[in-house]
This record gives structure tokens, sequence and C-alpha cells, in this order.
């Protein structure tokens, strides 16, 4: 009986249909071939390529056991009985140099993505509150320093109206005072502003660096 079993490779260069292993038995009989007169030149080279052979395929088995004298083959159950079928492994389909870049870019974000998730409780969260980060935040500022400017214009306007008894020249140079003061404290508010931020990430480091 023909057992089956997965072999990678096998002697006969793309072999036409099944392929079989060559027992002891097949040989003897493959040899016989090669010297039998009955047989045709072209099969007794067949028979005698094939005998050195570890592997072979079956039609050409067929073949001879066919065209030799009923009176000298084996039986065929016989002559088949502890060989085993040949099967190729296709050759593993290779990816396009486009997928493996692909794949590499894939392999880089899923490492960088789990780097940062292991990292996450020990490095200090990155501050995205930029100042002006947003057109919100622009247009807020810039209605509250029109706010802050007009509101020292007044004020100064109206002290130098008190000081200097309704004179419209020193109740303007008043109202330009205060325009300007009131630009200044505004500009200072901003620098305290944004040395807050930027000392936040560094007190949080101190802090990770004690622990």
């Amino acid at each position: 009986m023909i057992s089956q079993v997965m072999e990678p490779t096998t002697n006969v260069p793309n072999p036409p249909g099944l392929v079989i292993y060559v027992t002891e038995t097949i040989r003897l009989f493959l040899s016989a071939a090669a010297k039998d007169p009955h047989l045709s030149q072209e099969l007794r080279e067949i028979a005698l390529n094939l005998s050195s052979q570890d592997d072979v395929p079956y039609r050409y088995i067929r073949a001879l056991w066919f065209a030799t004298q009923p009176s000298e083959r084996p039986d065929l159950l016989r002559l088949l009985h502890g060989t085993a079928f040949v099967f190729t492994r296709p050759k593993p389909r290779e990816k396009s140099e486009e997928l493996k870049a692909r794949l590499k870019k894939l392999e880089d974000l899923a490492e960088r993505k789990a780097y940062q998730e292991l990292v996450k409780d020990i490095t200090p969260r990155k501050d995205t509150d930029e100042p002006f980060s947003s057109y919100k935040d622009q247009l807020g500022f810039g209605i509250h320093v029109a706010l802050i400017m007009f509101t020292g214009y007044l004020v100064g306007y109206a002290a130098f109206r008190a000081l200097f008894n309704h004179s419209p020249a020193m109740n303007a140079a008043g109202g330009i005072i205060g325009l300007v003061g009131g630009m200044l404290v505004e500009t200072f508010l901003f620098i305290i502003r944004t040395s807050d931020r930027d000392l936040r990430p560094t007190s949080s480091t101190s802090k990770l660096k004690k622990l």
C-alpha cells in the first residue's frame, strides 16, 4: 500500500503528475527494464535514467510496467508496496517592497506607541496650552487689550480734566497717558502669565526626580 508523506523537494524538475519514492523493488524493476530487449530504446533509456533517482513520476513506472511482458513483470501492488507519494511545497510568496516598507512603518509606530504607554507615568506631560494657540484665544486677547487701553484712556482723560480745568489739550494728553499705561499693564500681565506656564513643567520634573 502506498502511504502519503510531505517532502519539500523532488529530484525530477517540474515532475508531471504523481511522484513516488523509489524503493528497492522499484529500483530492481527499473534496472531489469533497462535491459529488457522487448522494450523500445526510448523506454530502456528512461528506465536506466530513473533507476538512479530517489523519486520518479508514477506515470513512467506505469508505462514501463504495461510495456513489460506479463511473465517478466511483478505484480503492480507488490511493485508499489512500501513506497510513498512525494508532494512538493510551493515556494513562499515574496512580499513586495511597498508592502515591506508599510509593514516596517506599522511596526515602528506600534513600538513607539508601546514605549510611550510604558513611560507615560514617569515622563512629564507636554504642555499644549501655548499662548494664542487658537483663534478664540487670539480674539479674546485682542478684545481684552482694547478694553484695558480704552479704560486707561478714559481714566487718564477724566483725571486730567479734573486737574487742568477742562483744557482740551491736557485732557487728550491725559487720555493718551492712560492708554499707554493700560497697554503697559496688559503687557506686564501677559509676561507674568507666560512665565508661569514655563515654570510648570520644570516644577513637575523636579517633583518626579525627588520621587
